[in-house]
């Protein structure tokens, strides 16, 4: 109906809440949102998530790509990258396998990166003797 860019799937649209909309709930969107307005409320299953330089989301968002020029207070969690340009502001927990942060962007949380099958790399050891660290003089073995 409206054109794309080649090569896109026409099944999958883009959602957007403009500069002037407030939204408040919960929103699962299955093609990519663009918030250039305010949302408040909580992103699930998006393709892509961008949040224009007047955008801001006070709430979680879950998708495969987030790009942030705008404000996000929440946790954010991506199946692949989150990009925070340098206008940026995000106040929360960060979980993605890339995280990019432009120079001039505010960021304050914790970042968590690796994929879901990501596994800690730390072996345990059942001898608690062998995490004693050796005595001066004693040969490390």
């Amino acid at each position: 109906m409206f054109g794309g860019k080649p090569g896109t799937d026409a099944r999958e649209g883009v959602t957007l809440i403009a500069e002037e909309a407030f939204f408040h709930g919960t929103l699962a969107a299955k093609g990519s949102l663009r918030v250039e307005g305010a949302f408040e409320g909580d992103i699930a299953d998006a393709v892509d998530v961008e949040v224009g330089a007047k955008g801001r989301i006070h709430g979680n968002v879950a998708a495969e790509t987030v790009v942030v020029a705008g404000e996000i207070v929440g946790n954010v969690v991506a199946a692949r990258s989150v990009e925070l340009l340098s206008s940026a502001r995000l106040t929360g927990d960060v979980r993605a396998p890339k995280l990019k942060i432009d120079e001039g962007a505010f960021f304050e949380g914790a970042c968590a990166m690796g994929g879901a099958d990501a596994h800690p790399r730390r072996r345990r050891r059942s001898d608690p003797e062998a995490d004693k660290a050796p005595e001066p003089g004693e040969p490390v073995s």
